[in-house]
């Protein structure tokens, strides 16, 4: 197949937040550019010290009307970062919106099988999931693997989720879940963002559906995640659940 040419027009965007990535910040976006079906990218950039930012814009030049950049202050959270890039995404009008990591943990070839996937199940959201079909990581420390899993166990017994894949940060929403979303009302900054969104978007009706995907340890770079993050989806998992029962949401599933 061949590669498509900056004059496709995309109606799919991929949003994804960099900080201190210039080891990556080339590499991913040519990797996205090189995909058979047409995705733009939208990077969100926290003041990055390294030259992100610096680094996208040769890319923005590279690839004219198929790359952006939001450059943001400072560090403001993974979940800003993100609802800052959707309000973007849904202003230009795509019709699927995707996040990913920067540092190759996320295979960007997958993005494809996320999009097609939404098409061809008439799914809403889209999980690029690490536990439907057990674990699927490499290179990860066994800690890390057992924190992360059971994370995602303990956030399905508290929520009554039947995602598999709770934190995941590899997703394609629908335009229409984003729109419908109070974004402005959700609480969670870090990690625990992912599983606010898919709460959310299931009790507002949006069909989920997972698919597998194979997460691999970044490379290059230096991982974000710290033991706070997990503080916080533990902890802000029993509120979002409790909130839940005096919430009435709408109810999206026959629209």
């Amino acid at each position: 197949m061949s590669t498509p040419q900056s004059t496709d027009k995309a109606d799919a965007c991929v949003i994804i937040p960099m900080y201190n990535e210039c080891e990556n910040a080339a590499a991913i976006i040519d990797a996205v550019m090189a995909l058979p079906t047409v995705f733009d990218v939208l990077v969100i950039d926290d003041n990055s010290p390294d030259g992100t930012a610096g680094i996208v814009k040769e890319k923005i030049a590279q690839y004219p009307g198929r790359v952006d950049i939001i450059e943001r202050e400072g560090k403001l959270g993974l979940g800003t970062a993100y609802i800052t890039g959707f309000k973007h995404c849904i202003a230009k009008g795509y019709e699927f919106i995707c996040e990913m990591d920067a540092d190759f943990s996320h295979n960007p070839s997958d993005l494809v099988r996320l999009r097609d996937t939404a098409i061809a199940q008439e799914a809403d959201v889209v999980v690029g999931s690490r536990y439907v079909t057990g674990v699927n990581v490499v290179n990860w420390p066994m800690g890390r693997i057992l924190m992360s899993y059971y994370a995602s166990k303990y956030v399905q017994i508290i929520t009554g989720l039947s995602i598999h894949d709770t934190t995941a940060g590899f997703v394609c929403y629908r335009r229409r879940v984003l729109e419908a979303l109070p974004l402005d009302e959700i609480k969670f900054k870090g990690y625990a963002f992912q599983i606010e969104m898919k709460f959310t978007a299931t009790k507002y009706g949006f069909k989920v559906v997972e698919v597998p995907i194979i997460f691999v340890n970044r490379v290059l770079g230096t991982s974000k995640m710290n033991t706070s993050i997990f503080g916080e989806a533990v902890f802000g998992v029993i509120r979002l659940k409790w909130n839940s029962l005096f919430t009435k949401y709408p109810d999206y599933s026959k629209k």
